[in-house]
């Protein structure tokens, strides 16, 4: 089974910005074809254009042969690791479990190792730091999820008061725990908005409401940091977003400074390499919880390996309007805040071209947060 060809497509969420990115790769057999997906916030062209760079090497070779290709796209150029193009291979890899499960005509999850659980126990996000977020979790609420997760405080006009902040940030999740009772689990994601002294001081105040984790409270560039949160926090640690690659892991891993890694299947190289990471934190009995912030086609790649991975034991699931499914049409089924093993071939969902094309590329931008004298903060 011969590659064809691979085509990208590059689509925008909203008029105030935001794209996802999409690679589908073509094969000789009539009508199969796969689908992938490399989301990089504020950089979908560049991931777009570094998975076109792969189709002249990808063009002849046999679709099926997975863990060769990834090696070969990963190994042969030299320049390896990053967002970009770590986030290339991982869209071209998962397209090729697609066109493999489609050309098979089993579900990814099977091709894996069958199932490891019956259902996958999901988390969405709403903020307890506004009256219209605390409506949002008395949703999810009503919808059956049984964790929920938010940032850690609302950064007023793009400047962050860290004292205030902080302290405004940790009440909230008091309330957010009277609404969720004793049994639901609050998840908190820092996003990198803290400096090391904020997340303790963060951690220390939210302590009492019992988080199930506290998320991304440092930079990636430098591990020893986490550790020095870790050994003052009060609060278990997770992170893992903006790592890639097993080699990437390993240090984190090693470290156990965490109780739970979070890869991103679309940038993390795949999911095969995602596997691989698992495997490696299961060793440590760390648990792992898949980073999955776009489409419905992350979604459905992340619900494969979570099926068949016996530590990823909860799964971000964002929700949007009806638009968002119209745009990925998805097989799999969630049901009071647990997703369904989905038997249909492949991964189980297909990009709507015809709707995609009405929604092109809009430049976007992160937030660009600032302390009150106007120095950069991490967003």
């Amino acid at each position: 089974m011969k590659i064809t060809g691979l085509k990208t497509f590059i689509v925008s969420v909203s008029e105030r910005g935001g794209n996802w990115v999409f690679v589908k790769v073509y094969t000789d057999q009539p009508g199969l074809e796969g689908l992938g997906e490399g989301t990089i916030t504020s950089k979908a062209q560049a991931v777009a254009a570094a998975i076109r760079e792969h189709e002249r090497f990808l063009i002849g070779k046999d679709a099926r042969n997975i863990e060769y290709l990834w090696q070969a796209m990963y190994r042969y150029p030299r320049w390896r690791g990053g967002s970009i193009l770590n986030s290339a291979i991982s869209a071209i890899e998962m397209a090729l479990w697609d066109i493999k499960g489609k050309d098979l005509g089993q579900p990814v999850w099977q091709l894996l190792g069958g199932a490891a659980r019956e259902r996958i126990r999901l988390y969405s996000h709403a903020s307890p730091h506004s009256d219209g977020g605390l409506k949002r979790i008395q949703e999810l609420l009503d919808l059956g999820y049984t964790a929920i997760k938010s940032g850690p405080f609302a950064v007023r006009h793009n400047v962050v008061h860290p004292g205030r902040d902080v302290r405004e940030g940790a009440a909230a999740f008091g309330r957010m725990r009277d609404m969720l009772g004793e049994d639901r689990d609050i998840l908190i994601d820092a996003h990198g908005l803290t400096t090391p002294v904020m997340a303790v001081d963060f951690a220390r105040q939210v302590a009492p409401h019992r988080p199930l984790w506290l998320e991304e409270t440092t930079q990636p560039e430098d591990l020893a940091t986490l550790a020095w949160v870790a050994e003052r926090s009060p609060v278990p640690l997770a992170t893992g977003e903006r790592l890639f690659t097993k080699w990437g892991f390993d240090a984190l891993i090693q470290q156990r400074a965490v109780s739970t890694i979070q890869p991103d299947v679309s940038h993390d190289g795949g999911i095969l390499e995602t596997k691989k990471i698992a495997a490696m934190a299961e060793a440590k009995f760390i648990e792992v919880a898949l980073h999955g912030a776009s489409s419905e086609v992350l979604t459905a790649a992340n619900f494969h390996v979570d099926a068949t991975t016996p530590n990823c034991t909860i799964q971000e699931h964002p929700l949007g309007g009806q638009w968002r499914y119209e745009v990925i049409q998805t097989k799999w089924e969630v049901k009071d805040g647990f997703a369904l093993l989905c038997h249909a071939p492949g991964l189980g969902v297909e990009l709507n071209e015809a709707e995609a094309a009405r929604h092109p590329y809009v430049e976007d931008f992160r937030s660009q947060h600032t302390f009150s004298d106007g120095s950069v903060a991490d967003a």
